[in-house]
């Protein structure tokens, strides 16, 4: 990592770099593919499929993030869409049978119906095409309030997949592979992000060298491995 990147950036690289590692055998399978990422914000998933030569698009509610997504494409040197609306509105934004890979990260906590949300996803992919997913998971999040000592909060959040706040629903893997098979989506291939991310001090990646590469690399080694899934703030899954 060079050392003019920020601490947000050093943070930021240890809690994607499992996403991008699984999205790896997708993207480089040879054929350029178009590509939607719904409410992908001001493009950091988009502009980045589309340097690596494939047809990116972003969709997202807000003019602001739309705006700053195309100011980042012209400064990398890429042509990436961007089109409002929202999970809600996205057949009559795009249409069926509009991308070969869908990324819907942090967007489906916040849907009202989750499987009619992932219904949509699944008539805007081609057949054949993979959707790819990025949610809370609950677990990870009792975890979470229990360490900051709100007990209440933990044992309420136990089993209730109910959403709260703004931040919305939180699922659990079994619960996401029940959606996913609802929708007509084959088995997917699940792995934690964020295991150790957001335990590790702030000031530990900044002060000591060579730490966010380290963790960066302790977060793929433990990604798949069924017995930290519990402790992932989110979970990525694939599935076609």
């Amino acid at each position: 990592m060079s050392g003019m990147e920020l601490p947000s950036q050093r943070r930021g690289a240890a809690r994607t770099a499992v996403v991008w590692e699984a999205l790896r055998p997708v993207l480089e399978a040879g054929t350029p593919l178009d590509v939607l990422d719904v409410g992908g914000g001001t493009g950091d998933f988009a502009v980045r499929v589309a340097e690596l030569g494939h047809r990116g698009r972003g969709v997202d509610p807000s003019p602001d993030a739309l705006a700053a997504l195309g100011r980042r494409a012209r400064e990398r040197g890429v042509d990436v869409g961007g089109l409002q609306g929202d999970l809600s509105s996205l057949l009559d934004v795009v249409g069926a049978d509009s991308a070969d890979l869908l990324l819907c990260h942090g967007v489906l906590e916040l849907a009202g119906d989750p499987a009619a949300a992932l219904d949509t996803l699944r008539a805007a992919l081609r057949p054949g095409g993979t959707v790819s997913l990025l949610v809370a998971q609950r677990h990870a999040a009792v975890v979470a309030r229990a360490m900051a000592g709100h007990f209440g909060q933990a044992l309420a959040l136990l089993d209730d997949p109910s959403p709260i706040g703004r931040s919305g629903r939180r699922f659990t893997a079994a619960e996401l592979g029940a959606l996913l098979d609802g929708a007509g989506f084959g088995a997917p291939l699940v792995h934690g992000v964020r295991v150790f991310a957001d335990l590790v001090p702030g000031s530990l990646l900044d002060l000591e060298p060579g730490a966010t590469a380290a963790l960066v690399e302790l977060e793929r080694a433990v990604s798949s491995r069924p017995e930290y899934l519990p402790l992932a703030t989110q979970l990525h899954l694939l599935a076609t």
